[in-house]
């Protein structure tokens, strides 16, 4: 199965931290955020990934691109031969990656429409944001996914209520959806996606298309979105004080996503 993660977002409001790099590339130690939330998808064995890029998606690209020379020692032999010998095993080497670019001002649901083609060969696929790491059971959150056959299944988490909120019936239902409120009670939205290709019939090219307002909404009232409850560790790089956070806990050693 593939994971989507959606990497071409501004990201304005953590602009204090880095604003010459997109917020998926902005560092939990000394990797990008988006190279640990594909470590967390490649442990549970989803290592075909599609990267939506957008803005300064170039420098996303470079990092890919230079992978090896990045992260290992390596020894230059100058001369015709010009040959680079790596000291360090690379442990994503079957890892495979389609960098998409989905446009510099696109929503998220025009985002993932224009990898449509990257995706219908496939009954279902994973979808996330390039900025929140968690330690949710994705197995078990697949296995849930298949169990109810709706066309999205959302990862519903219990943090502060600056995200979409979900309110669902026993069996995980969603009975609504309310982006952002100003209040929460409930599960809110963190993310964690698994879609049924049947998705696309509610996305479209639109430029300003956001999968959290129509198509969400939408599915809600078509009786197509599930929500699978997540009690653990779940957080998001959205401001500086959560790019303290997150550093702080994996400087400690206590970063409950590092299951690598």
């Amino acid at each position: 199965m593939k994971a989507v993660i959606l990497c071409g977002g501004k990201g304005t409001r953590i602009r204090d931290v880095a604003d010459d790099i997109p917020k998926p590339m902005i560092r939990i130690g000394n990797m990008p955020i988006l190279w640990h939330i594909m470590k967390y998808y490649s442990h549970w064995n989803y290592k075909d990934f599609i990267l939506c890029l957008g803005y300064k998606g170039n420098i996303i690209k470079d990092f890919y691109l230079n992978y090896h020379l990045i992260t290992n020692d390596f020894t230059i032999t100058l001369g015709p031969e010009k040959k680079i010998s790596f000291h360090d095993d690379c442990n994503e080497v079957d890892w495979r990656i389609t960098l998409a670019e989905t446009g510099f001002e696109a929503g998220t649901g025009a985002r993932v429409y224009r990898c449509k083609k990257y995706l219908m060969d496939d009954e279902n696929f994973m979808l996330t944001y390039g900025d929140g790491v968690g330690n949710i059971d994705l197995n078990k959150l697949v296995a849930f996914h298949k169990s109810h056959g709706k066309i999205m299944t959302v990862t519903g988490v219990r943090p502060s209520g600056r995200f979409g909120e979900l309110m669902s019936d026993q069996s995980g239902m969603v009975q609504e959806f309310n982006e952002k409120p100003q209040a929460t009670g409930g599960l809110i939205s963190g993310g964690f996606f698994v879609c049924r290709k049947e998705i696309f019939s509610y996305l479209n090219d639109h430029e300003d298309l956001t999968l959290e307002l129509e198509p969400m909404t939408q599915l809600v009232r078509d009786g197509q979105m599930m929500a699978y409850a997540h009690e653990g560790f779940w957080h998001p790089m959205d401001t500086y004080r959560d790019y303290l956070l997150l550093n702080n806990i994996w400087n400690k050693g206590n970063a409950d996503w590092k299951v690598w």
